[in-house]
């Protein structure tokens, strides 16, 4: 059993997708903050974007 463990412990070849899992996780958390954080000025750009295309399309 200890053999088993220890082999288990040395064990590198899953290390990489670990890491590349840290790191997936870290970046959506980060993209999760910045939309909360800029939520509303980004609201407000696509309104006023729209809004402008909207208006010159009519004329």
């Amino acid at each position: 059993m200890r053999k088993l463990l220890k082999a288990f412990v040395r064990d590198e070849r899953g290390v990489s997708a670990m890491e590349y899992a840290v790191l997936a996780g870290i970046v959506a958390v980060a993209l999760g903050a910045m939309a909360a954080t800029f939520s509303t000025s980004v609201q407000t750009m696509f309104t006023t974007m729209f809004s402008t295309i909207t208006a010159n399309q009519a004329k």
